[in-house]
Parts: structure tokens; C-alpha cells; sequence
């Protein structure tokens, strides 16, 4: 490793940390409810739920769509990319846009007949916002793949199975890679709206603050999500540069 690169390594960690610790202060102490008291009427606000359990339920609400998200969007973004199918390609981006063209609390609801309240629509939800990023960039990493490499490596006797997995997939990860961290970030901020639908979450104060007309209420909710987009953004950017 360069000299430039390991004077560069601590200050990306310490960086990228300075989020999850700043979310972790605030869930563990009552620093943030003091801060919000003005805007809540002298109060600092409270939740039914202690706010680290409503973290960790939308954690998990995130996570659990974004492994879904990624079993289905990598393998369509190679499938599509093989050679011969410009088509599906285009057929494939086309179908996942359509995901974000319909209004977020539109998918939830149309979720609900067919799913009942809670956890599921809203992960039904999630998935569909999420598949854009990924599919989108996972194609556009491959596709970017040098094909002088290919070549070489194809010269080299590699099997479309090696070349894949040690050539396409290593050079197109850091496409791939904005794409993932897009796409967390964007359902970070979608699961507050399942908790109109009963999901548990960040969304439940930002819901009742709003019922309530308690702006502190709010903004505890809406500052703890930040956070965790924010936590979770600098994580995967130091996971996906390999540091």
C-alpha cells in the first residue's frame, strides 16, 4: 500500500464512524429529546417504545429488503448483460423503473389489500424503490468493464464462469457498490412511511408527532433516520472501497 494510502486509511475510518457514533449518543442518551424540548412544548418528547428498539426494527426492515433487493437485482443485472440480450436489458431497467414512478405511499396502499397492514407491504415497498439503484448501476458497472480485459482473460482460457466472477464482478464493483449505498439510503427514508401501515420503525414518532401536532415528536424520529442513512451510507462506503 502507498504511503499517500495509509495516511488516508485513518481519517476514512474515523470519518465514516463519526455517524454511528453520533446515532448511538443520541439513542443512548437524553441529549437529543433536550435538544427537540422547545419545539415540544417544554417537553422533551417521548416514545412508547424505547428509541433503540425502534432503531433496530427499521434496521432490520432495511436490511431484510436490501438482501432481497440484492438476491434478485445482481443476478438480473448479469443475466441481462450477456451477450445477445440488449433487449432484455433495456426491457429489464424499463420494468424496475417503474418501481419510482408510482408515488411511495401509493405502492404501500396498494400493498394493503393483498398483504394486510404491518411489516410485509411495506417490504413489498421497500424492494420495489430499492431495485432501481442496483439493477441500474450493476449494469452500467458491467457493461464498463474493459473489454481489452475480457479478452485477455478469455486468452488466458478462463471459463465465462471465472472471468465473471474474478474480472467482471471485482471491476464493476465500485458501481455496483454507489448503487447499493443509493439504494439503502433511499429506503431508509421509505420505511418511515410504513408505520402508517403498522410497521415498526423510526416512522412511529414521526407519525404520532405529526397525529399529535408535535414538532419535537417529529424531528426525534426524522433526526434518528438521517442518522442511520447517514451510519449506514459511511459503512458501506469504507465496505465497498475495501479500507
Amino acid at each position: 500500500m502507498l504511503p499517500a494510502a495509509r495516511s488516508r486509511r485513518p481519517g476514512r475510518w474515523l470519518s465514516a464512524l463519526f455517524w454511528p457514533a453520533l446515532l448511538l449518543l443520541c439513542l443512548f442518551t437524553p441529549l437529543l429529546p433536550r435538544l427537540l424540548a422547545p419545539l415540544s412544548a417544554g417537553v422533551p418528547p417521548t416514545t412508547d417504545s424505547p428509541l433503540w428498539q425502534l432503531t433496530l426494527a427499521h434496521l432490520g426492515l432495511v436490511l431484510g429488503a436490501e438482501l432481497i433487493v440484492l438476491l434478485i437485482g445482481v443476478p438480473l443485472a448479469i443475466y441481462v448483460t450477456r451477450p445477445g440480450r440488449a433487449a432484455l436489458m433495456q426491457l429489464a431497467e424499463a420494468i424496475t423503473g417503474l418501481g419510482q414512478t408510482v408515488p411511495t405511499i401509493a405502492v404501500l396502499a396498494l400493498a394493503v389489500p393483498a398483504l394486510g397492514f404491518g411489516t410485509l407491504p411495506t417490504l413489498v415497498g421497500l424492494i420495489l424503490y430499492g431495485l432501481v439503484p442496483v439493477v441500474s448501476n450493476g449494469v452500467s458497472g458491467l457493461l464498463g468493464v474493459d473489454r481489452a480485459v475480457q479478452d485477455a482473460a478469455r486468452g488466458m482460457g478462463m471459463s465465462t464462469w471465472q472471468r465473471l466472477s474474478r474480472i467482471e464482478l471485482p471491476l464493476s464493483l465500485p458501481v455496483l457498490g454507489a448503487g447499493i449505498r443509493t439504494s439503502t439510503v433511499y429506503n431508509v427514508g421509505t420505511a418511515t412511511i410504513g408505520a402508517a401501515l403498522g410497521a415498526s420503525g423510526l416512522g412511529e414518532p414521526i407519525i404520532n408527532g405529526l397525529s399529535q401536532q408535535n414538532t419535537g415528536l417529529v424531528l426525534l424520529g426524522a433526526v434518528l433516520a438521517g442518522l442511520l442513512a447517514l451510519s449506514l451510507d459511511a459503512l458501506l462506503g469504507l465496505l465497498v472501497s475495501g479500507e
